[in-house]
């Protein structure tokens, strides 16, 4: 009878001390939830405000709406001289050309730092982090007289080759530190069984770096494809214009700027994005857990 009640109580102390752990979790549980409803907030409200007739997208009706319509992604498909379409397919030739080039030359970048003995190799390293540091808007004067003597304005070469000379030292140093955790005994194996410099990068370096290849692939894609600055620059022909600066049209100093199909393109634009994140979306955190980047 004794140890009945004896267990009874015990029963109830440790309920008690559950209490406060459970209340304290369900209220993180709260908080969270509502900061993210905060931070998608934005969001939602433009996927209604595309839906919406210009009339209401700022009359108040927060996210509902007296009217809806699809005129806003129609119109806004061919509000321009050409299709969306045209924009689509020059912001995916840029991308694709940039994650090309960042994969290819930051991967042999990476290599050399990580594996090869080079002569001043730490000074080489060091400049190369310091140029992490450099402002690109400093280099915006220099690179376009360069490839304005070049012939190159008014095309993609300028947003792509510059990619295929290891340009974006942040991805190097997302290979190296990559590169420095495959065990050193697979050179010494290569070299045993005759494998060169070149095969032991191509055949055992880029297979086992795949996760760090895709995370520079997918930042590389985003990076571009949200770029505005840059495509300004050097693209002036209509027929040349990329996403972002498609996207600007539909704004208007003089008041006449088309809202609702700004927003209706938008979102059509994030579904590359959100498409190419959800698709290697294992390899990306695979690739920043690993090269020691995860906050």
């Amino acid at each position: 009878m004794f140890t009945q009640i004896s267990g009874s109580q015990s029963i109830k102390r440790s309920n008690r001390r559950l209490l406060p752990k459970r209340a304290s979790r369900i209220l993180t549980y709260i908080f969270v939830t509502a900061l993210a409803l905060v931070m998608i907030y934005p969001l939602i409200w433009m996927i209604s405000a595309s839906f919406k007739p210009e009339d209401y997208i700022f009359a108040g009706f927060g996210l509902s709406s007296p009217q809806w319509t699809l005129l806003n992604y129609t119109d806004g498909w061919n509000a321009l001289n050409y299709p969306f379409t045209q924009f689509f397919v020059n912001s995916l030739i840029i991308c694709l050309g940039a994650m090309l080039g960042n994969i290819i030359s930051c991967s042999m970048a990476a290599y050399a730092f990580a594996r090869l003995r080079l002569k001043f190799k730490s000074f080489w390293f060091a400049l190369m982090l310091g140029s992490i540091m450099l402002p690109a808007h400093a280099l915006i004067v220099p690179q376009y007289i360069l490839f304005k003597n070049l012939g190159w304005i008014n095309t993609f070469l300028p947003m792509i080759v510059p990619k295929f000379f290891a340009t974006d030292a942040f991805f190097i140093f997302l290979m190296i530190q990559f590169i420095r955790n495959i065990p050193l005994e697979l050179d010494d194996a290569a070299k045993m069984d005759g494998c060169g410099m070149f095969n032991f990068y191509w055949r055992i370096i880029m297979p086992l770096a795949l996760p760090a290849l895709v995370t520079t692939a997918i930042f590389t894609f985003i990076w571009t494809w949200n770029d505005f600055f840059t495509q300004l620059i050097y693209l002036n022909d209509t027929s040349l214009y990329t996403i972002p600066l498609a996207l600007s049209t539909f704004l208007d100093s003089t008041g006449t700027s088309a809202y609702g199909q700004l927003f209706a393109m938008s979102l059509l634009s994030l579904i590359p994005i959100i498409g190419f994140f959800l698709a290697f979306q294992r390899l990306l955190l695979d690739g920043i857990s690993t090269s020691g980047l995860k906050g």
